[in-house]
């Protein structure tokens, strides 16, 4: 009986509503208001910043994805770039290590948010409710992922339809009951635009806003299981983030014209902050405590439907780097009946079940960037470079507009976005310190460089191949 293998079921739509429900997670509702309170007025630039960098990076995921639909996402893109053999084997490795870690970062971000909205529903007094809430979201979440990839397209759809109708409920309020003025330039009009760009304020709003954007990539993780990858690929990229913009721009809209940022920032300056509740607070100020507590339980299922695309491409990435024999064989293991990868998703979601348990919503986006940019999106940048010097592009299904401009734009954007990445104030043991992510992301690195030496002298690979 031969072994199961991945099946291509998924198609334009199943693809694009994977992606935006994996974009849309709590995301956008818990960062609205924080972004708000570092840019004023100016808040709707950076979520134009986050759309733009989401864009200008989705063009490497789309000629990557085109060109190479393989389960694994980037691990397949950096040890093809880098060089199958010698440094590929390195780059893919970091990123499968830094996958085990920073993947569950992600699903930790989606449950603690959840029950930090939860709270509005259900008041939480003591320490642990709110810890139990976002594990018992991971623990769900694992359940429902455990089954065949086209039931999991087909429930992918039905989430995405609760995204929508959210996002159009929102956006039809500020709409009907506009009450403040917002501007989409600075007050300066485009010559402030220079100095407000490379502000320490939007370094740590576009931060947040492109956590928010986050996911536009999931289908290349699913590359395997894509039906005609060479279109369906780039153009699910583009129309989830061309989409997911235009839904964050008009949602920030409408919020800003109800609920003014003065009124945001005097909140997060009080001991109550509502700021954490914006969107019920919205809706309970525009139709009352009723519909505030429906826009809570919406808000609350799409957080749940983001979750559920994060953990099923993420699942993807240590069974295809274990099938490659560049990783534990055992993560290399399908399900014999459902062909799912599913020891790669029963360790994903326990260490993301840990981690909802131990850490903060903050402290978890500034993780999940510091850890993500330098071997994934810079070195992938990189890579493609590479790829295209040394294969040529006649054969690439989808060729990126203006390159390299491009990629070098992404690269400097990304850079800067990581070194804008703000400490946080730690207090351990009763030693009080700040945790820079930068370093912390670095170590992790080194770790990682460590443990990839100690696995390839267990097998005699390179650099210790005899």
């Amino acid at each position: 009986m031969s072994a199961p293998t991945l099946q291509r079921r998924l198609g334009l739509v199943q693809a694009t509503a994977l992606n935006m429900i994996d974009m849309v997670g709590i995301g956008p509702f818990v960062t609205l208001p924080l972004v708000m309170g570092f840019m004023g007025p100016n808040f709707l630039l950076a979520w134009l910043v986050g759309a733009a960098l989401a864009s200008v990076d989705g063009l490497i995921w789309s000629e990557l994805g085109a060109a190479y639909p393989e389960a694994g996402g980037s691990y397949r893109f950096l040890k093809l770039a880098y060089g199958e053999q010698k440094w590929g084997r390195y780059m893919s490795f970091l990123y499968v290590w830094q996958t085990l870690i920073q993947s569950p970062l992600v699903l930790a971000s989606g449950a603690i948010g959840f029950a930090q909205y939860f709270g509005y529903l259900v008041p939480m007094t003591e320490w642990w409710q709110p810890k139990a809430v976002a594990g018992t979201v991971v623990l769900l979440l694992i359940i429902l992922l455990y089954r065949r990839i086209e039931d999991i397209g087909r429930l992918g759809v039905a989430l995405w339809v609760g995204v929508l109708s959210l996002m159009g409920w929102l956006i039809f309020g500020g709409v009907t009951h506009p009450n403040h003025h917002v501007d989409i330039l600075p007050a300066g009009g485009f010559s402030a635009l220079p100095g407000l760009l490379v502000s320490a304020a939007m370094g740590q709003a576009a931060v947040k806003t492109i956590y928010s954007y986050l996911g536009y990539y999931n289908v290349c993780h699913l590359g395997a299981e894509i039906k005609g990858p060479e279109k369906v690929i780039p153009r699910s990229i583009f129309l989830s983030i061309l989409g997911i913009a235009a839904l964050y721009l008009l949602l920030n809209w409408s919020v800003g014209t109800v609920i003014g940022w003065q009124e945001v920032q005097g909140w997060q300056a009080s001991a109550g902050d509502k700021s954490q509740f914006i969107i019920s607070v919205f809706m309970e100020r525009l139709y009352g405590p009723t519909a505030a507590t429906v826009a809570t339980a919406m808000v609350l299922l799409v957080a749940f439907a983001s979750l559920f695309a994060v953990l099923l491409g993420y699942s993807r990435i240590p069974y295809a780097a274990a099938a490659d024999g560049e990783f534990l064989p055992v993560f290399g293991k399908l399900h014999p009946t459902k062909q799912f990868p599913y020891i790669s998703l029963l360790l994903l979601g326990g260490v993301g079940f840990v981690f909802s348990l131990l850490f903060r919503l903050g402290e978890v986006i500034s993780a999940i960037l510091a850890m993500r940019i330098l071997v994934q999106f810079v070195g992938q940048a990189v890579g493609l470079m590479l790829l295209r010097k040394r294969r040529g592009t006649s054969a690439l299904p989808f060729k990126m507009p203006l390159y390299p401009l491009p990629v070098i734009v992404a690269i400097i954007v990304w850079l800067f976005v990581f070194v804008g990445i703000a400490p946080a104030e730690v207090t351990w043991g009763g030693v009080h310190f700040k945790l820079y992510f930068q370093l912390a992301a670095l170590g992790m690195m080194a770790l990682g460089t460590a443990a990839f030496l100690l696995w390839s002298r267990s097998l005699k690979r390179w650099p210790f191949a005899q």
